[in-house]
């Protein structure tokens, strides 16, 4: 969920409101849902149907970090006639979901131009809430080739990444240099080893060792999907059906059980959500923490609301027996099918995602582009460092689970986690009552 979270940091979207009726399918490779063709007809019926111009509106999440509205305002400048309204959503991205699904069902034409979390582009285009756009009207092949796919709905186009997203270690170097470790850990082994030295320094007392989220909302099930799929599993498999009777997914679970069981995560760890942790690391209380890259600009932040600013660094996140797995994020922009002046939509659109937008963007906030040069670029590597590491974790990052009723599925799974990692339930009580719950869903 991109904050100043990425404009609606990853949590927890819900469940389908009652009367919505979708496919229950669920599967990686974005089965058919009856009455969509996937043909090249719904590229040319996009085409067809954006017309119309004049003043929209741009549906997002809370914004945290002040920049939007001066994009917003760049637009509005040199498009008089066309200019765009900001409707800013709750923060939590479980009401951001429903408020747009409550808008498209009612076919309302208030909203033009939504933000929406990858995961939702299946389920929004599935119920024909999406227009169809042009590919030959985007230029797609300037962005990181992960980014594109989430945008995309049996083969057509439905929305076009703004910003993307994956999970980073941050970590407090100056606290390793202290404690004579030269480098960021690549296992948990290494990782809790070097905890228990920096809690040996008088600099490292009552300092908790890591932090990733286990609240329940979305974000249990990000750190789900990493924790398994740094231990060689999934959560769904190829096929599309659950694979949570694995010793892999044992293992992820154990993992994050473990870590909140035996004192290594700090005892508030159920109740922090993204912003809350973001707090928790700057105040200095956090040795290591799984983070999203929004964080980097506000940790460095030098008014001195940050006591970590020039003292962490980003590295991959850890796993088992080497490098782990990160959990592909961000969003995406796309027309509601109900909207006025689809036109200006779509410039709009090219206008937030094209390379002097997002290099401004990246510059205010420290989102993660989705534009490939911009990684590369010396400038901004120089301005921030994490660049290569975050453009790896996106490039070798795993998806949520796609569905068509992704509330369902990822409700299931934050029910069951959440279980194990409050110790209400056995590990594996939990993963079996988890693939019990996902069958039905995935069911073909």
């Amino acid at each position: 969920m991109r904050r100043i979270p990425p404009i609606g940091a990853l949590r927890t979207p819900g469940p389908l409101i009652a009367g919505t009726t979708v496919c229950a399918v669920l599967t990686l490779s974005l089965s058919a849902c009856g009455g969509d063709d996937g043909g090249g007809s719904k590229d040319a019926a996009g085409a067809a149907s954006l017309t119309g111009r004049g003043p929209i509106t741009f549906v997002t999440g809370k914004d945290r970090s002040g920049y939007l509205q001066k994009q917003i305002d760049g637009w509005n400048t040199d498009h008089p006639k066309e200019k765009a309204r900001v409707i800013e959503l709750p923060d939590e991205p479980n009401d951001q979901r429903q408020q747009m699904i409550q808008n498209a069902t009612t076919k309302s034409d208030a909203y033009t131009v939504l933000n929406l979390d990858v995961v939702w582009t299946a389920e929004f285009a599935a119920n024909r809430w999406l227009t169809p756009l042009p590919k030959d009207r985007v230029d797609l092949s300037t962005m990181l080739p992960a980014t594109v796919t989430t945008g995309q709905y049996r083969g057509n186009l439905y929305a076009v990444p703004s910003t993307s997203d994956a999970g980073m270690l941050y970590y407090r170097k100056d606290l390793l240099d202290k404690a004579g470790i030269s480098a960021p850990p690549k296992t948990y082994a290494e990782m809790w080893s070097d905890c228990d030295k920096v809690k040996k320094l008088p600099e490292g007392k009552g300092v908790d060792c890591y932090f990733t989220e286990v609240n329940k909302t979305e974000s249990i099930t990000i750190s789900a999907v990493e924790a398994i799929g740094s231990a060689g599993g999934s959560i769904v498999g190829p096929d599309g059906k659950p694979t949570l009777n694995t010793p892999q997914a044992k293992q992820g679970l154990d993992f994050l059980v473990n870590a909140k069981k035996d004192g290594r995560m700090p005892k508030e760890a159920v109740t922090l959500d993204t912003e809350g942790g973001r707090r928790y690391f700057q105040s200095g209380k956090l040795l290591f923490q799984r983070q999203w890259p929004y964080q980097y600009a506000l940790a460095n932040a030098d008014d001195g609301s940050s006591k970590v600013a020039g003292k962490f660094a980003v590295a991959q996140l850890p796993g088992p027996n080497g490098p782990g797995v990160a959990n592909l994020g961000g969003h995406n922009l796309a027309i509601s099918s109900f909207a006025k002046n689809k036109a200006s939509a779509l410039d709009f659109i090219r206008y937030l995602t094209g390379e002097q937008s997002q290099r401004a963007n990246l510059l205010a906030t420290s989102q993660a582009p989705t534009l490939a040069s911009l990684y590369d670029d010396p400038e901004m590597v120089k301005k921030f460092p994490y660049l290569p590491v975050l453009k790896q974790a996106i490039t070798n990052a795993r998806p949520r689970p796609v569905a068509i009723k992704y509330g369902d599925v990822t409700a299931a799974i934050q029910g069951q986690v959440y279980d194990a990692v409050t110790g209400r339930k056995p590990v594996d009580q939990a993963l079996a009552d988890l693939q019990a719950a996902l069958g039905p869903l995935t069911a073909q």
